[in-house]
């Protein structure tokens, strides 16, 4: 890229930094210090407000950057993310939205510990929400370090590695600082600037093809090389078996995952009701929508315009497709429109990442403070005291993403968040739904559910060729892959239903039931919620 480029993009980015970090600032002065107002901002956000911080939250790298560049690579086949990803909210909407408002208080433990025995099921719990998070974490300094190398021209590998870091000290600063209420705030801003550079990138991409989405299609599959292949099912997941169950698991972790996310169901403690939690979903499905639709477009107007040949030359994971695609909508390289062009989008798609790791590091640091610390410690201990852990443990889980940002650098985005997706699934998902609505579920289910799904998702991605044992693997010299899926979920969502089954039948405990009674009673009613 040229000098303008990187001036440009570097200062939309330093003005967004600006803005960001003066929120920061500000709320940072007006707080409270409490538990309520760090994890939760005092819950005074409104259904809208909420609504488009939790777009922000869903709308990562991998959605911006990850899924654009799959479909410009495999068409078809990568537009599984998009209708996953999207259809998932309907598994939120319905199931999970107005019941863990009504049962938590900070974090997904608070639902299940409202009727088990605390620690055990806090420590499981805090434990599977902290893995989750990371993964997730390291998708989005994947992102970063690609947008860096693309800049730089693809030879600034010590600037990609220092721009991992900074993205990771800056985190750590929004989530220290200002806790739930800066971090809203800045997803809320974030959600603006990227819809409207989505918005504008999709205009220009279908006036370039005069509104004709079946001559986008044809040019996209002749510039492919895959001719009308690049536009069905198979070109990723098809041939052997191996790939199409791999299709399968995919599936299951995104529709699935969702739900499971720590980061997406602390939003919804943000509100002041459970009825402001289900239109907080609301408001967020006809953004999430419309954004999810638009990256098809993209995708497939990368693929026609600027060729996945180019796409692969420049990112060989396709993370970089959507910036070439802005720079040649502009005018191409060395012109003015597509200097401007190449910069907003790099700035919105900087700004993207920032906001979503505050909001996951945010989650993640609550869990280790509310969960595991709050466990571990006496009884009685000062409640300060556990914010000032979380603001500790932040810092902590900044550096464990950066590092694992900096090993997973050649990885897409997107894929590493449907990993994400399938240890939430795996683990989260099965022991929030039983605790909800099975009246029998005991302790040792609970705790059995969340280990008997997040000790094999992560075992089995170990042993995958995500990790080993292929050309585009973090080892590609070792080769210790026993489990040729690249996604678990097929195997480890099943395990984490049957471990929370077999842990409950097997209890010597009985399930207390006057405390399921309270617990449906809060859920349905809101009688009695925080």
């Amino acid at each position: 890229m040229t000098s303008d480029h990187q001036a440009s993009a570097l200062l939309l980015f330093s003005v967004f930094v600006a803005v960001t970090l003066g929120i920061t600032t500000w709320v940072s002065r007006h707080r409270r210090g409490s538990a309520e107002e760090f994890y939760a901002g005092g819950r005074l956000f409104s259904p809208m407000e909420n609504g488009f911080a939790i777009a922000g939250d869903y709308m990562s790298a991998a959605s911006f950057l990850g899924i654009s560049g799959l479909i410009a690579l495999v068409g078809y086949d990568g537009m599984l993310y998009s209708v996953g990803f999207l259809v998932a909210w309907l598994v939120v909407l319905f199931l999970v939205a107005e019941l863990v408002r009504n049962c938590g208080r900070f974090t997904l433990a608070d639902v299940i510990a409202a009727r088990m025995r605390e620690r055990p099921v806090r420590i499981a719990a805090g434990t599977s929400s902290v893995t989750v998070s990371v993964l997730y974490l390291v998708a989005q300094m994947v992102g970063a370090g690609s947008l860096v190398a693309l800049l730089l021209g693809g030879t600034g590998e010590a600037a990609r590695a220092w721009t991992v870091i900074g993205v990771g000290a800056l985190m750590v600063v929004y989530v220290s600082l200002g806790g739930m209420r800066a971090t809203t705030w800045i997803q809320i801003v974030k959600t603006v600037l990227l819809l409207g550079g989505t918005i504008a990138l999709t205009v220009l991409v279908l006036l370039r093809f005069h509104g004709d989405i079946n001559r986008l299609l044809h040019t996209a599959a002749e510039r492919s090389g895959h001719g009308q292949a690049f536009l069905a099912p198979g070109l990723a997941y098809g041939g052997d078996w191996t790939a199409r169950f791999d299709f399968i698991s995919l599936g299951l972790a995104l529709v699935l995952g969702t739900a499971g996310l720590p980061h997406i169901l602390a939003r919804f403690y943000t509100v002041p009701t459970a009825r402001a939690a289900r239109r907080s979903v609301v408001w967020s499905i006809g953004l999430i929508g419309g954004f999810y639709l638009m990256t098809i477009v993209l995708g497939f107007g990368a693929a026609a315009l600027v060729g996945p040949d180019a796409v692969r030359a420049s990112d060989a994971s396709g993370n970089t497709a959507v910036p070439l695609l802005a720079l040649d909508l502009g005018g191409g390289a060395g012109s003015t429109g597509g200097t401007i062009l190449f910069a907003i989008v790099a700035a919105v798609a900087f700004a993207t990442i920032l906001a979503v790791v505050a909001g996951v590091t945010l989650a993640s640091s609550a869990s280790v403070a509310h969960d595991l610390y709050a466990s571990l410690r006496r009884r009685g201990g000062a409640p300060h005291g556990e914010v000032a852990v979380a603001r500790v443990a932040a810092g902590g889980i900044g550096l464990l993403a950066i590092a694992l940002g900096l090993l997973a650098r050649d990885l897409n985005v997107a894929f590493l968040v449907g990993l994400a997706f399938a240890v939430a699934a795996s683990a989260n998902l099965p022991v929030l739904l039983y605790s909800l609505f099975w009246r029998g579920f005991t302790t040792r289910g609970a705790v059995w559910a969340v280990y008997g799904g997040l000790i094999p998702a992560v075992a089995l991605v170990l042993l995958s060729p995500v990790v080993s044992g292929s050309p585009g693997s973090l080892f590609p010299g070792a080769d210790f892959g026993l489990f040729p899926l690249q996604n678990p979920g097929l195997v480890s969502i099943p395990l984490g239903f049957l471990a929370g089954w077999l842990g409950t039948v097997t209890s010597t405990e009985a399930a207390d039931e006057a405390k399921h009674a309270e617990t449906e009673v809060r859920s349905l009613t809101g009688a009695g919620a925080v």
